[in-house]
Formats: structure tokens, C-alpha cells, sequence
């Protein structure tokens, strides 16, 4: 265990800064335990892949990306566990050799299971919920430094899921596996506007997974990104269905935020799910790096009318856009997630990173999707204030109830979190 002084800290894309003292490199539970024990506040980190501080705490970090993965699958029970700090691509790559899978992956196979899961991440596939409904146990580190587990059985565990570190640090993550599959994924450029307002739960729902790429200008969105979940192989040189909603396919090479092509999932061909579900390949650098995120969850149902209400903002968001993103998710029961309860559409801004302007600009689109009561991500950045997410998350009143039970003096709150209404404030 190494602890050190990091003025220069920095989440995934350098645009923030954290300002804890100390970091603590754990490489075993046991140096998690005693970090813990030890220090006053704790929050975990994984691959630091937020745009806000709710990890940061001023005080100390344990980082547990470190701690091997030691992957354990348990076939009868349909389960794999690993290490919280493990990769979702190095999970997926490990599952996919032995002919297992998960149910999804998000765009980004770099990030960390414990830190996508802990806020929420998700993939896209109106029938296929977030990340964070594939989560069966969670091994953690409680406030007194002892190691215990959660198991979908327990009372509870629908608000540990979606946890937020707000009540340990977790160590090991069980996640649902399935047989693995074949997925094929194609690019469709020249989307109308119009088929995406009058059609948009019948084109989220044309395929396993649906992404939608835009910036809001113009009659046409920039690229539809299609993947078919198939039941076997297809001959070579099968070609992609000749439209997609009036989309025609995009004659490539495909791009996606300035990412050299290489950067790229296969399009064109079937591969394993693995290497489909991604936008982004696990070998290569993630995404465009320099840019700020930020994402909001609406209720499916009203997905047009708040999509019409962003273009409305074209104008001012266009500029400071590299792209938008725009993909489904299933209804789920877990407490504190953006999905909780609803079919659910993901507005997602990869915004240049131009911090006044981007903060300048969130008042007016907060504003905007403020009557379709948008869910802001936990881990990216929004302008939600104290009282929101009450409002927003019906059952965060009983989230902060058991998180304050398991850690009482504090010890893995923030003020993010208190500011929110996560945890008590103190």
C-alpha cells in the first residue's frame, strides 16, 4: 500500500482536478481494510472516469483499480466475480474465452465494473437495462474496516446497487452471465429529424442496440449506430439491411468524436458480443480524452417532446458540442438509478472542453428538460441543486436511511453527496 501526496490528480479526461491530499494505491482488500481503518473520509476510485467531485472528498482516496481481478465464474449459478477495479473489456475479453457474456457493455470498455455500476453507467437496447441491474453481490469494505457482502436476496440491496461509494468500498463485484452471442454492427447516416420525433420508441427498439449521434443542427442527425444480436454465423460478405428508417448505410469509414478510425468497433461484419457492444475498442485509446460529459434520463414516453426542446437550444449548444448521444434503456427497481421505474431515453453532451461556456450554457438546458423531469448522471457534470433528486428519485429518502445505518459517523460521505441529499449532512 502506497500513500501519496497528488496536488495533480486528475479524472480520465484532465478537466478535473481532485482535491484530496492523499491517495492510497491498494493492491490487496487487505491494504483497502487497513486504508479505511486508518484515514478520516474515504472515497474510492476506479479509472476516475467522472466530470464532477462526487469521489473526491478533500481528505483521502483509495484507488482499487490496483487489486488483482482474479475472475471467478460460477456457471450453475449463471455468475462471474471480479475485482472492482477490473476493466468491463478486460472482463468481457476474459468471459468471451470461455464462451460466457454479459448482458451489455457500455460505449467505453475501459472504464472500471465497480465505478460504471456504483453510478449508474449504461449501454443502450430498449429492452436492456443499465449496468448496474447485472450486479447479483457486492464484496465491500464497511466503516469499521470489516469486509462483508450484499446479495441481491438481501433487504436493501436495490439501493446498494446504484450506491454511489456512499457506504463502503467495494472490492469484488458479481455480475450475471449468459451464454455468449454474435452481434452485428452497422453505421446509417441521412436519419431525418422528423422519423426520429414521430418514430423514436420504434427506432430505439429496432435492434439489440440502438445509438443515435447528432449536434443538434440541421434536418438530419449525423449517424445511426445499429447492432443486431444474431442466433448464429451469417455468410461472408453479407451486407446490411439497405435502410434504417429512410437512413441510408454510411459508406465509412465510420467516425465518432474525432477518434482515428482504428479506435473503432468492427462495422460491416459479425463479431463476438465482446467486441461489438462498444463504440470504442479496449486497445486503444477511449473516446476523444479532452472533452466534458454530461447526461440526463427522461421518461421514454416523452423522449420526443424533450428531444424537440433541446434542438430548440441548437444555437447555443451546437458550438460547444463535439456530439450527442442519444440511447434506450429498460425500466429497473434500483433505487438511485436514472432508469428506476420508467422506460427510459439517455440525452448524453460530449462537450469541448470549454468549462465557463459549457457552465454557462446548463442553466438553459437543465431548464429546457426541467418539465420532463430529467434525471442528471450521478458522475457527470449538471448543475442539480439540493431538493432535485429528492423529487427525481422516489426512493432516495430510503437510500440516504440506509446508507447512514451502514456508515454513521460519515466515513464515506462527501459533500457532493450531502449537498444531494445522499447522506446526511454534517
Amino acid at each position: 500500500m502506497s500513500g501519496s501526496v497528488t496536488p495533480e490528480l486528475r479524472n480520465w479526461s484532465g478537466t478535473y482536478r481532485f482535491t484530496a491530499p492523499t491517495v492510497i494505491d491498494a493492491r490487496t482488500i487487505d491494504e483497502v481494510r487497513r486504508a479505511v481503518t486508518t484515514a478520516g473520509r474515504v472515497r474510492a476510485l476506479g479509472t476516475r472516469h467522472s466530470f464532477n467531485d462526487l469521489a473526491d472528498n478533500g481528505d483521502t482516496l483509495v484507488t482499487v483499480t490496483g487489486i488483482a481481478p482474479e475472475p471467478v465464474l460460477d456457471e450453475a449459478a449463471g455468475t462471474v466475480t471480479v475485482g472492482a477495479g477490473a476493466s468491463y473489456g478486460s472482463v468481457a475479453g476474459w468471459l468471451q474465452q470461455r464462451g460466457w457474456a454479459l448482458h451489455n457493455l457500455g460505449s467505453l470498455p475501459h472504464i472500471s465494473v465497480a465505478g460504471a455500476t456504483a453510478t449508474g453507467t449504461h449501454g443502450s437496447g430498449s429492452r436492456n437495462q443499465i449496468l448496474s441491474a447485472a450486479v447479483a453481490a457486492l464484496d465491500y469494505v464497511d466503516a469499521d474496516g470489516e469486509l462483508r457482502r450484499a446479495g441481491r436476496a438481501d433487504p436493501g440491496f436495490d439501493g446498494l446497487a446504484v450506491g454511489l461509494g456512499a457506504f463502503g468500498v467495494v472490492v469484488r463485484v458479481t455480475l450475471d452471465v449468459q451464454p455468449s452471442y454474435l452481434v452485428r454492427q452497422d453505421v446509417y447516416a441521412g436519419l431525418a429529424w422528423d422519423r426520429v420525433l414521430a418514430e423514436l420508441d420504434d427506432i430505439l427498439s429496432a435492434a439489440y442496440s440502438v445509438s443515435l449521434f447528432t449536434d443538434w443542427s440541421g434536418e438530419t442527425l449525423e449517424a445511426a449506430w445499429v447492432k443486431r444480436r444474431l442466433t448464429g454465423p451469417e455468410p461472408d460478405g453479407t451486407q446490411a439491411p439497405p435502410e434504417f428508417f429512410g437512413a441510408r448505410p454510411d459508406p465509412g469509414p465510420p467516425r465518432l468524436v474525432d477518434a482515428p478510425v482504428d479506435n473503432l468497433t468492427v462495422v460491416g461484419a459479425a463479431g463476438p458480443w465482446s467486441e461489438r457492444l462498444p463504440h470504442f475498442r479496449i486497445d486503444s485509446p477511449p473516446s476523444n480524452g479532452d472533452e466534458i460529459q454530461s447526461e440526463y434520463f427522461v421518461d421514454r414516453a416523452r423522449g420526443a417532446a424533450a428531444l424537440d426542446a433541446v434542438r430548440r437550444l441548437s444555437p447555443l449548444i451546437t458550438p460547444l458540442l463535439l456530439v450527442s448521444e442519444l440511447r434506450a434503456t429498460a425500466p429497473d427497481r434500483l433505487w438511485l438509478s436514472g432508469s428506476y421505474d420508467r422506460e427510459t431515453l439517455a440525452i448524453h453532451f460530449t462537450w469541448r472542453n470549454r468549462p465557463d461556456q459549457v457552465s454557462a450554457a446548463l442553466p438553459e438546458l437543465e431548464a429546457a428538460l426541467a418539465p420532463f423531469d430529467a434525471r442528471p448522471h450521478w458522475g457527470k457534470a449538471s448543475l442539480v441543486q439540493a431538493g432535485q433528486p429528492e423529487r427525481l428519485y422516489p426512493r432516495l429518502g430510503d437510500a440516504r436511511a440506509q446508507f447512514e445505518r451502514l456508515d454513521p459517523r460519515g466515513r464515506f460521505s462527501n459533500a457532493r453527496l450531502e449537498r444531494l441529499g445522499v447522506r446526511e449532512p454534517r
